[in-house]
């Protein structure tokens, strides 16, 4: 808790503008609670909730979700290793309370200490810390969005969450130019129909950020 109590003061408002941007497109407040607590990811949580209000197709809304996701499954090959001894209904609980942050601080103190015998209870402290304090910040936020007037059209704070989740992650050309790809692949994609150019757009950028990661490696190697 010691550990990852400075990041919250990042996440606890993030977590505020996704409940205020869950019931600013309609959706209730159970539904929304429920949401939090069964998909727990903020980025995904903002999509869903911003393809719900322009009526996308629940298959769109599935496969959005999934493919924001998919950096999950790296983090999980990563950090498996480390938690092997957990019992099987163990690793559905860690998996299920799976986030950057938590992540981020378990390996940097397993690469530091590889033979600490608490590694789990290290990243179950973080990750049930975390959890609460997302939880609690996703109600205000709802609650907070239901007093918010229709006329403030706090709808804004959806991109403007992204650009806050973007930007920082742009830490290499491959990366940029994947941004730049995918971003100009969804405004020209942006009349098809079912909302296919979000996810049209997410595949083309992966793709064209990982041909660029691989051209420079090979010119790496050659020089």
């Amino acid at each position: 808790i010691k550990s990852i109590a400075p990041l919250m003061v990042g996440v606890f408002p993030f977590a505020g503008i996704v409940g205020i941007t869950i019931v600013e497109v309609g959706i209730d407040p159970q539904p929304a609670m429920a949401m939090s607590i069964i998909i727990y990811a903020g980025a995904s949580q903002i999509a869903i909730s911003d393809l719900i209000g322009k009526g996308a197709p629940f298959i769109v809304i599935v496969f959005t979700a999934i493919i924001i996701n998919l950096r999950f499954t790296m983090y999980s090959a990563s950090i498996a290793p480390h938690l092997k001894k957990t019992s099987t209904l163990g690793k559905y609980i860690l998996a299920y309370m799976l986030t950057d942050h938590a992540y981020a601080l378990s390996m940097a103190r397993f690469n530091r200490s590889p033979d600490d015998k608490y590694k789990i209870w290290f990243y179950a402290g973080c990750t049930i810390f975390m959890w609460f304090v997302w939880q609690i910040g996703t109600i205000l936020g709802i609650y907070l969005g239901l007093l918010v007037p229709d006329s403030w059209s706090v709808g804004f704070a959806i991109p403007l969450s992204f650009l806050a989740l973007l930007i920082p992650n742009i830490k290499d050309v491959a990366a940029g130019a994947a941004a730049v790809v995918s971003g100009l692949i969804a405004v020209f994609a942006l009349k098809l129909p079912m909302n296919m150019g979000v996810i049209i757009a997410a595949i083309c950028g992966i793709a064209f950020g990982f041909m660029v990661e691989t051209i420079m490696e090979k010119e790496e190697t050659h020089t």
